[in-house]
């Protein structure tokens, strides 16, 4: 038998599998509900979301909601946006940047949370973490730039994403057909999606 979305969120949050090898502590930070029809895979909380709970609230949150067309009411509405990163907790910072997503947690929960969600739905793989653990064909076989320009071949369910840090910003410049050849079909799939 299927968890329900409510019991599932509350193991979730209650989750410590991890928290020795975290230096701010585990803070999970999800959102779902059975209904959810887009699914957001991203990385892991920064320190911003860290402290304030909110999955996304901090710039990367702001691109990525300019990229796929949402308005923050859309964005946080659970019935229609599933927020699941690949670490739920903030790992902590590294020497380059945050650290990576924990590796326990999304072989321990997003089985158990694609269980819950009974809508057919897109998911959007943010950043190469989620790329790799849902296309694993592609690891070490393609870059994160192959894999973007070549979203048609991953769909109808998934559609990559480069993770929308400020680096982005830089990526972007170096790949100008982002905004004209990727955005306009995202931002289609997102409508679709949620009709």
């Amino acid at each position: 038998m299927t968890e329900s979305a409510s019991a599932l969120l509350h193991s979730i949050r209650a989750c410590t599998i991890c928290a020795a090898a975290l230096k701010a502590g585990p803070r999970p930070v999800v959102q779902f509900a059975k209904s959810s029809r887009l699914v957001i895979v991203g990385q892991a909380p920064g320190a911003k979301v860290h402290e304030s709970g909110v999955p996304w609230q901090d710039a990367s949150g702001d691109r990525l909601r300019d990229w796929t067309g949402l308005s923050a009411e859309e964005f946080y509405d659970p019935k229609k946006v599933a927020l699941v990163p690949m670490g739920f907790c903030y790992p902590g910072k590294g020497a380059n940047g945050d650290l990576p997503p924990r590796p326990e947690c999304a072989p321990h929960w997003h089985a158990r949370v694609f269980d819950v969600l009974t809508e057919k739905r897109l998911v959007l793989l943010v950043g190469s973490y989620a790329q790799a653990h849902y296309l694993p064909a592609t690891k070490g076989r393609k870059t994160l730039t192959e894999i973007v320009r070549g979203f048609p071949s991953y769909g109808p369910d998934f559609f990559p994403l480069p993770h929308p840090s400020w680096r982005s910003g830089i990526w972007m410049k170096r790949n100008p057909w982002f905004e004209a050849e990727v955005l306009p079909p995202l931002r289609k799939a997102v409508r679709q999606a949620l009709r």
